[in-house]
């Protein structure tokens, strides 16, 4: 029976440094995502992109949130993991609220104005790479978070999912910008994350007033 609970509480090690370095892995791909998409954004006056870029930023401090809780995880209570967890995800909610109006802004006076963007090739590269990693990505969270029923980290492999059809939106947009010229579809792509950041923010809200016993 001892035998039996040790390689359970191994295997459980296991799992949580598999988590953790999902998550590393995560805060460090979406960094490095967010300085070439708002480099190359500010570069070609690219909306999309650099609205891109900076919601890799919240990535990166959602996924710093969820390492610090996997970190913690067996030196303080759970209600205190899950306190301060709420209490980031409030802030990270609400930079998505932030960022989403600063990005419709910037979309609306771009077609009003009709600045045009250049062709931005780095960028259509960095959409590609986001398709390609962060299905990928999001498989691993999901399995290693159904293993240690962890809900944080199942619920973060699926906002890693959303991001890949963030990247449709920024394909799309650059795609049509560098293939045909259409100027106008740079600030529709960037419509569109305005949207999907304003749903990742009611979604962080909603899932931070329902936890349980908090609803």
């Amino acid at each position: 029976m001892i035998q039996v609970m040790s390689q359970y509480h191994e295997r459980q090690a296991r799992l949580f440094r598999r988590a953790l370095r999902l998550e590393y892995f995560t805060v460090v791909y979406n960094s490095l995502e967010a300085a070439l998409s708002i480099f190359f954004g500010h570069l070609a006056g690219s909306i999309a992109l650099v609205g891109f870029g900076l919601d890799s930023v919240v990535e990166s401090l959602s996924g710093g949130v969820l390492i610090w809780r996997l970190r913690q995880h067996g030196k303080i209570s759970q209600e205190e993991e899950e306190r301060v967890e709420r209490k980031a995800m409030k802030f990270v909610a609400v930079t998505f609220f932030i960022l989403g109006l600063y990005i419709l802004f910037q979309s609306i006076r771009k077609l009003v104005l009709k600045e045009m963007p250049d062709p931005s090739l780095p960028g259509i590269f960095i959409a590609l790479a986001s398709l390609v990693v962060m299905p990928v990505l999001s498989v691993a969270k999901r399995k290693t978070g159904e293993e240690i029923r962890s809900g944080a980290l199942i619920a973060d492999s699926k906002e890693t999912l959303a991001c890949s059809f963030l990247s449709v939106a920024l394909l799309a947009g650059l795609g049509m910008n560098y293939l045909f010229g259409w100027w106008f579809a740079d600030a529709i792509a960037g419509i569109f994350i305005v949207l999907f950041l304003f749903h990742e923010g009611l979604e962080a809200w909603r899932e931070v007033e329902c936890a349980p016993g908090h609803c």
